[in-house]
């Protein structure tokens, strides 16, 4: 809950007045709650990387996920994905590489130097940052 009220304080300092957060696994979120065709991006920054070979099917990305992000966005709308784990990386960029549905695009300078808190902290311990975005056909 800690993550959600912070989001909500700087919303409200950035006068959002659109702003919802969900406490809820976020496939099913894609799946069930959000309307079809409703977002124009969907953002996926430091997901759980699941290192162990065993728990991998666990990984928010997979081969499925392509297809949810696609039911979620308008056309022509954007994943933006980041992570510090380059073995998740190289997944995230083979499933969405993979897809019939998205063509790599390049992040915007607007929103690639806004780095997360996660990212900031990653940086100041030396680890790398990996970005990647998909668009839409």
């Amino acid at each position: 809950m800690g993550r959600i009220r912070k989001l909500g304080r700087k919303g409200l300092r950035a006068g959002l007045t659109n702003l919802r957060g969900v406490r809820i696994e976020s496939s099913y979120f894609l799946e069930y709650l959000l309307p079809q065709h409703s977002a124009t991006a969907v953002h996926v920054y430091f997901p759980d990387p699941w290192p162990k070979r065993r728990h991998r099917h666990y990984r928010l990305i997979n081969e499925r996920f392509p297809t949810l992000a696609a039911q979620a966005l308008t056309p022509r709308g954007t994943v933006f994905l980041r992570t510090d784990d380059a073995d998740y990386f190289d997944q995230m960029l083979q499933v969405f590489g993979s897809s019939i549905d998205f063509a790599a695009v390049e992040t915007p300078e607007e929103l690639s130097g806004l780095p997360t808190d996660f990212e900031k902290e990653f940086l100041e311990r030396g680890i790398q940052t990996r970005r990647a975005a998909f668009r839409k056909k």
